[in-house]
């Protein structure tokens, strides 16, 4: 699928740049070698049919601090091109406020509105200004006529706001009545920071994507990490949460499988020094056909690209799910040989074992109950942030 940039001018307003006053936020010096890092991103995917008219303010958390902010929209999975026709940049203050006077006009080469034709993406151009690491991050996007089907991830996991009409440039909360939980179009933010700092793209299934975390409070495992970096004797600080609920390596279904999107959600951002592996479940459970040497092909494969790109790779072992509706020993059996591959063969650069990490003590097939949400397979808050914890940061940068 091709990408196209399109030039989006971010235009200040004359009160100045957007700022975030924190001390975690990046300084670079002038003279200091910069080059652009993802500092959010979601895995785009098909959506149903959005409403003409229609205004969305969508909320992003910020990893890696930086300068000269840019955003990537997608109409990847569009069947029509979609028209922004009103798009501002701000700050959240809380719910769909925000702060006062951070909301920028954005512009597209000048224009007020840009059309991205069906297929395509949309590259920003830098936007002047400081933005601190772990910001609330709002894009609000005013779009015009019938979508048909839309781009977006469907599982935010963070209360996103819409509305009728045009009402991107409003900083009040009080027009946007109607709460969601998914983004649509926004698929990738990125920074401009020192050529020392790179990001982590986590490649992944439900459990990475945060299913069962607490919504609004950035518990995924993910956000967990990007936390530890922060403050962490790195250069890696930025994470993109590439993780889809139901994602496979091997086959598309729920997204694109993870064969199949890894340039997209992968590859294509900037500034990737380390991509985390850690999916496969929805490959191998019960009744899937699906054998541990059809896992290790897939893996293979990915590690091949990842490298080939210049990245490192990170894999993490497969967590234990007895008692999740989909297990039986089959599955159990072919969980055991693929999690024996990611621990000996050498072949990834590093790995991070979430399955002795969330296991119970006293059944190995079992997620820990102090870990399970209830399902037998997703962890809970407690678990996500155990995950994040057994992370060696120093394997982020093995290779």
């Amino acid at each position: 699928m091709s990408a196209v940039s399109v030039v989006l001018a971010l235009v200040m307003a004359v009160c100045g740049p957007l700022t975030v006053s924190s001390a975690a936020q990046t300084q670079t010096p002038a003279s200091a070698a910069t080059h652009s890092v993802v500092t959010w991103g979601a895995s785009a995917d098909r959506q149903g049919a959005g409403p003409a008219d229609r205004s969305y303010r969508l909320i992003v958390r910020t990893s890696v601090g930086g300068t000269n902010m840019r955003i990537r929209l997608s109409n990847a999975f569009g069947e029509n091109p979609v028209t922004f026709a009103s798009a501002y940049a701000g700050l959240r203050k809380q719910g769909a406020e925000l702060v006062r006077g951070s909301n920028r006009a954005l512009s597209f080469g000048g224009a007020a509105s840009v059309t991205v034709p069906a297929g395509e993406t949309v590259l920003s151009d830098p936007l002047p200004g400081k933005l601190a690491a772990q910001s609330d991050l709002v894009i609000s996007l005013y779009v015009t006529g019938a979508q048909g089907p839309t781009t977006g991830h469907g599982m935010a996991m963070q209360t996103n706001y819409a509305t009728a009409g045009d009402h991107a440039a409003e900083e009040g909360a009080a027009n946007w009545t109607d709460p969601m939980g998914s983004w649509y179009w926004l698929d990738a933010v990125d920074v401009e920071t020192s050529t020392a700092v790179g990001s982590l793209v986590a490649l992944g299934d439900s459990i990475t994507d945060g299913w069962q975390s607490s919504t609004d409070l950035d518990r995924r495992w993910p956000d967990y990490l990007s936390r530890r970096l922060q403050k962490a004797d790195t250069p890696v600080k930025g994470v993109a949460n590439e993780g889809i609920s139901g994602n496979k390596v091997l086959a598309d279904g729920a997204g694109q499988s993870a064969l199949n999107r890894l340039q997209r959600d992968v590859l294509s951002h900037p500034g990737v020094r380390t991509v985390f592996l850690f999916e496969g479940v929805n490959d191998i459970k019960a009744h899937s056909g699906v054998t541990a040497q059809d896992m290790i092909d897939g893996y293979r494969k990915i590690i091949e690209r990842a490298h080939a790109a210049g990245k490192c790779v990170v894999g993490s072992t497969i967590g234990p799910f007895k008692g999740w509706y989909e297990w039986d020993a089959a599955a159990e059996s072919v969980r055991l040989e693929v999690n024996q591959f990611i621990r000996d063969s050498g072949e990834l650069d590093a790995v991070t074992d979430f399955d002795r990490i969330l296991r119970s003590p006293y059944d190995h097939e079992r997620i820990s109950p102090f870990f399970d949400n209830g399902d037998h397979l997703h962890p809970n808050d407690k678990g996500m942030q155990a995950m994040a914890d057994a992370v060696a940061v120093e394997s982020l940068t093995s290779c």
